[in-house]
């Protein structure tokens, strides 16, 4: 089975969820200058998602995954009434950790809004990408759950060396996965979108 692979344009920025990440929930003119300051350095982002489609079972105690197979109460409950699943890895590059290292030299404040820039870019991405797989699934009759990601809940982080070894990541997309399970680039992020024909949650 191929392994997908898509670029996006840069998705629209919430400044909004920016903020939520960096734990400023009313920020002064100062941090609102800083945070401008900090976005016009990202235009060299790379927004590039990787997937695979999988038919999923239940095996006895564990939840058959098409690749890989796990014992998750939470995962399960998350994809009640699904046939298959959706497994992406998505990125926004290299970019983000240099802007965020170069600041930690120079300017803390910086470096924690470029940290929440590159949390919220991520996971605007992952919005794009899971909006995408909603509509192709829509137009063949079938609905989507909300993307679920190994370290929630009981699903074991170690499931990030099968999601690896099946997406191809580091050729893909270029995300590597070291012994402690961190990612690199840190702004990446892997998830399940479970298929049902079920429009119920």
């Amino acid at each position: 089975m191929n392994v997908f692979v898509k670029s996006y344009p840069a998705p629209p920025i919430d400044r909004r969820e920016i903020l939520r990440y960096a734990g400023m929930k009313e920020p002064s003119a100062e941090v609102e200058q800083l945070l401008d300051r900090c976005l016009t350095q990202i235009d060299k982002l790379s927004y590039q998602v990787c997937w695979r489609e999988f038919a999923i079972g239940d095996a006895g105690d564990t939840l058959d995954l098409g690749f890989t197979r796990t014992a998750s109460a939470d995962l399960r409950r998350n994809l009640t009434g699904c046939h298959s699943i959706i497994l992406f890895a998505a990125t926004v590059g290299l970019e983000i950790d240099r802007l965020i290292a170069r600041a930690e030299r120079l300017s803390p404040a910086s470096a924690l809004l470029l940290q929440a820039i590159g949390s919220e870019r991520v996971e605007a991405v992952c919005d794009e990408f899971n909006r995408d797989i909603t509509a192709a699934q829509l137009a063949q009759g079938r609905y989507t759950r909300p993307r679920f990601s190994p370290g929630y809940g009981d699903l074991p982080l170690a499931l990030q060396r099968d999601i690896f070894a099946v997406l191809d990541c580091p050729r893909r997309i270029g995300i590597s996965l070291n012994q402690s399970l961190m990612m690199s680039p840190s702004k990446s992020v892997t998830a399940i979108i479970g298929i049902s024909n079920d429009p119920r949650r």
